[in-house]
């Protein structure tokens, strides 16, 4: 459900060529729980979960805890059943792409037809609960989100366009919403800042790992932008939008809905990471330290930037509600 980059493992294939194709074809499954927990892209989840969580702490109005329990454990569920599905769909691919030849499908540990049969329940369970004990419109933005990702973004626009990140990335963006919608029923300008900002955030974040696995992506057909343009369109694109981004990151305490630590914190890591984005825009070959430097410091971005939000914001105003 969400586009940020698995970055860890850059670990090759097993075998090469061909041979790739036959452990998808492995009888019987050999999957294991530590399988079907990659299945759901842990290190993804992590980040969909703790955006979700500053949408619904920072949202006005009375919380029972077992409602934001809920409305969490929910969307955890529902961004593990994204990336299962996606894990599903693009297992052709990954087992040609080094950084991701070692999941659990094109291991053959995991047969397709598992991770697509998991992937569809964990959706079903996460939406119809989601609806059930929290709302409607939480559940609705839930199945939006997970279907955008698997149908829109992985089926679609990753195969077909050098803009599947920055139009597929809305589908990392909406857990804010989807917190702020299950905290209040509603949407208001606040949550849609904080998906803009996740938006804009992630194509420089995705571009910036893909300028050094160029060969990788070409190797699997897949057209993203420094396969199809080149190394120097990709760093212009990388510069134009961290340029959109570090204002949006500056808004929300610009527009009152945040504090001076956080527009302090936002005005000194968006220079921090414009910075780098103009050392990748100026970089020829080799490109590939300044583009790890800057995809590296892109998640300590936005991780301060909705940690400040959460600390300063919301954390207190949450406990306040859940005690009420």
């Amino acid at each position: 459900m969400s586009l940020v980059s698995e970055g860890a493992d850059f670990r090759g294939p097993m075998t090469a060529g061909p041979g790739l194709v036959e452990p998808m074809l492995a009888e019987p499954s050999l999957a294991s729980v530590g399988d079907y927990v990659a299945l759901m892209k842990p290190r993804v989840m992590s980040l969909v979960v703790f955006t979700a969580l500053v949408g619904l702490a920072v949202a006005p109005g009375s919380l029972h805890p077992m409602i934001g329990f809920t409305a969490l454990l929910c969307i955890a569920v529902g961004a593990g059943a994204a990336g299962a599905l996606n894990m599903w769909y693009d297992a052709d691919i990954d087992a040609i792409m080094t950084r991701t030849a070692r999941r659990p499908v094109p291991m053959g540990r995991v047969q397709p037809g598992e991770a697509l049969a998991f992937g569809l329940t964990l959706a079903g369970f996460a939406i119809v609960v989601l609806g059930l004990l929290v709302n409607v419109l939480a559940a609705a933005l839930l199945a939006f989100t997970i279907f955008f990702y698997v149908v829109i973004y992985t089926i679609w626009l990753k195969r077909s366009t050098p803009q599947n990140i920055v139009i597929g990335g809305a589908a990392g963006a909406f857990p804010p919403m989807i917190g702020w919608a299950a905290a209040t029923g509603s949407l208001s300008l606040e949550p849609v800042l904080l998906f803009m900002i996740i938006f804009f955030w992630t194509p420089p974040h995705f571009w910036a790992l893909a300028l050094t696995r160029t060969e990788d992506y070409a190797r699997a057909g897949i057209p993203m932008l420094p396969v199809v343009s080149g190394d120097g369109a990709t760093r212009r694109q990388i510069l134009w939008h961290t340029l959109i981004l570090v204002p949006l990151g500056i808004a929300p305490w610009a527009l009152g809905f945040a504090g001076l630590f956080y527009g302090l914190t936002a005005a000194v890591t968006g220079a921090i990471m414009l910075a780098l984005a103009w050392q990748v825009f100026r970089e020829r070959r080799p490109v590939e330290r300044a583009s790890k430097h800057l995809f590296a410091f892109s998640i300590l971005y936005l991780f301060l930037l909705f940690a400040v939000l959460l600390i300063e914001r919301g954390w207190g105003g949450l406990i306040a509600r859940l005690a009420a």
